[in-house]
């Protein structure tokens, strides 16, 4: 049935929203280092933008630093600047062909900051899906003027969409949970 179709979708677009929040949670870092704090960085290279991971291996040898080995040693000054304009907290470092990211021990006071930003990510992700459930019971009630389906399932498709907003939702508390338990233990 067509409302069925519509409430995978549904399905499919919150659970999308949790998956880029809890990406957008990883890049923010706890004092210890990982690949996914800069994978994504911009990076200006042979005249076009390029993501980090696209053109560099990254490890982590250690738990406080990232070393970042590009295809192209050429392009190691670029991913400098890159980093430098992405301002993640720390300052690279080219030693060679490498770029190496040295994470600084963080403060209470930084530790707070990340968390106020991580509670800022949680709440785009929460008004995504809120939006997504507008938009659906705005096309089912749509549907219900034009005669297509009835008030009861009306009520019945918004009470779906409602319980999958709720799920969504949790989701999102329960990984801005997490992640403002990893920042703040030290």
């Amino acid at each position: 049935m067509v409302q069925e179709k519509a409430i995978q979708e549904v399905r499919d677009k919150m659970q999308k929203a949790v998956q880029f929040t809890a990406s957008e949670f990883a890049t923010i870092h706890a004092g210890k280092a990982s690949a996914a704090m800069v994978e994504m960085v911009s990076v200006d290279v042979y005249g076009a933008s390029s993501r980090l991971k696209d053109i560099a291996a990254i490890t982590t040898p250690d738990a406080r630093t990232i070393s970042i080995q590009p295809w192209d040693r050429g392009t190691a000054k670029a991913i400098e600047k890159a980093l430098l304009i992405a301002n993640l907290g720390f300052t690279p470092v080219v030693d060679s062909a490498r770029v190496r990211c040295t994470i600084p021990e963080m403060s209470l006071e930084r530790r707070k900051e990340m968390v106020k930003r991580s509670a800022g990510i949680a709440e785009v992700g929460r008004v995504s899906v809120r939006n997504i459930r507008k938009e659906t019971n705005e096309v089912f009630k749509k549907q219900q003027k034009a005669g297509e389906i009835s008030e009861d399932d009306l009520k019945r498709l918004e009470k779906e969409v409602q319980k999958l907003t709720d799920d969504a939702i949790g989701e999102i508390e329960k990984l801005f949970q997490k992640k403002e338990q990893e920042l703040l233990t030290v």
